[in-house]
C-alpha cells in the first residue's frame, strides 16, 4: 500500500457509509430523555462469579427494548472506572451514560480477576477474556431479549472483543475496536512490555499501583491531553481493588500477537486510533483493516488524543465517531 493509498483509506474510512446493519435492531434515532437506570448482575464462568453492570434510560419494560452495547475493558482498570467514571466538575466521563442517553442498553463486566469479579487464579489472558464474554452473553440475552449486540473494546479490551467476535460471530452486531493492537510492530509500548516479559511471566498478577495508573497518561508523551482531576478520580476508584491486576493480557501483547485473524471478523467494524497512541502504528492497524471481509468498515484517527481516548480531554471525538457508526442506517437493497 502506497502512502497515497494510506491517506485515502484514512480519509474515506472516516467519512464513508458502509453496508447495512447486521443485527436487525434499529439504531437509536435520537437522544433519550429521562433518568438513567442502573442494575448489577452476575454471570458464572465455572466457579468464578463475574460482575456485570448495566445502564439505560428508564427501567426495562415490555415493548421498550433498546439496542444493546457491551463495553469490554482493558488490561489495567476494571469496568466501571473504565466506562462509568465520575469526575466532579469536569464534565461527562461515563461512556455508559453517553450511550444510554443516545438510546442504548449499555453493559460492561469486570473480567476474571478484576474489580468486583471473582478470580480463577489464572492470569486472565485474552483466551480467558473470551470465555468471560461467552459466560456473560446468556445474561445479556435473557435481560434484553437480544441474541446479538454491539461490542466496543479499548486496548486489550479491543483484542478481547475481536477474539470473541472471531469465536462467536453470531453474537456480534457491530464491532468497535479502539486503541487496538494487531501485531504490535513498531509500537513503543509493546516494545517496553517485551523487555519485561520474564517479570510478567513470573506471576499471574502484575503490580498496578497508583503510580502505574498515573503512568498510563504520561507514557505516550502527551500528558497535557488528560485532566489531572480525571487521573486522580480514576486512582481513587481503582485502589480499593488492590495494587495488582492479572498479567495475561500484557504477556499476550508482548509475545503472542497476532491473536485475531481479521479475515474471520464478519461483522461491520469501526477502528479508532488516537493520533499519539503508543500501542500501535497506522501501518499495523491498516494491515488489519484492509483484510476485514465486511465492506461496512471504517478507520478513524482521533486527533489530539493518545492511547486512552475515553479518558482524554477530547473524548467527545470518540463519542461522535461511535454515535455515527452505531446509528448508521441500513443500505437500500440492491
Amino acid at each position: 500500500m502506497t502512502d497515497h493509498d494510506r491517506r485515502t483509506v484514512i480519509k474515506s474510512a472516516g467519512l464513508g457509509v458502509g453496508a447495512g446493519l447486521l443485527s436487525g435492531i434499529a439504531p437509536a434515532a435520537a437522544a433519550a430523555e429521562g433518568e438513567i437506570w442502573s442494575a448489577e448482575y452476575w454471570a458464572m464462568k465455572g466457579g468464578v462469579k463475574l460482575n456485570l453492570w448495566r445502564k439505560r434510560v428508564s427501567a426495562p419494560a415490555p415493548g421498550d427494548a433498546k439496542p444493546a452495547v457491551f463495553l469490554v475493558h482493558g488490561s489495567s482498570n476494571s469496568a466501571r472506572s473504565s466506562y462509568d467514571l465520575t469526575v466532579p466538575g469536569k464534565g461527562e466521563y461515563s461512556l455508559m451514560n453517553v450511550l444510554a442517553r443516545d438510546g442504548y442498553d449499555v453493559w460492561t463486566m469486570d473480567h476474571d480477576g478484576y474489580g468486583r469479579s471473582g478470580s480463577s487464579g489464572n492470569n486472565s489472558d485474552i483466551a480467558s477474556g473470551v470465555e468471560d464474554l461467552k459466560a456473560a452473553m446468556p445474561v445479556v440475552a435473557k435481560e434484553t431479549g437480544q441474541a446479538k449486540v454491539h461490542f466496543y473494546g479499548t486496548s486489550s479490551g479491543g483484542i478481547r472483543a475481536a477474539a470473541f467476535a472471531q469465536a462467536q460471530p453470531g453474537s456480534v452486531a457491530r464491532l468497535i475496536l479502539c486503541a487496538f493492537t494487531y501485531k504490535g510492530n513498531g509500537a513503543a509500548e509493546i516494545d517496553r512490555r517485551k523487555k519485561k516479559i520474564e517479570e510478567l511471566r513470573a506471576s499471574p498478577r502484575r503490580k498496578r499501583d497508583a503510580n502505574m495508573i498515573r503512568s498510563i497518561f504520561t507514557r505516550d508523551g502527551h500528558p497535557e491531553l488528560y485532566d489531572p482531576a480525571m487521573v486522580e478520580a480514576l486512582v481513587t476508584d481503582e485502589m480499593p481493588f488492590g495494587n495488582d491486576v492479572p498479567s495475561g493480557t500484557y504477556i499476550d501483547m508482548a509475545t503472542n500477537l497476532p491473536i485475531v485473524d481479521p479475515k474471520k471478523i464478519l461483522s461491520p467494524v469501526l477502528m479508532l486510533r488516537g493520533e499519539f497512541d503508543g500501542n500501535s502504528t497506522n501501518e499495523d492497524l491498516l494491515d488489519f483493516y484492509r483484510q476485514l471481509p465486511n465492506g461496512d468498515r471504517q478507520f478513524v484517527i482521533l486527533p489530539q488524543t493518545a492511547h486512552s481516548s475515553g479518558y482524554s480531554k477530547n473524548r467527545h471525538l470518540l463519542y461522535y465517531a461511535m454515535h455515527n457508526f452505531l446509528a448508521e442506517p441500513p443500505l437500500t437493497a440492491a
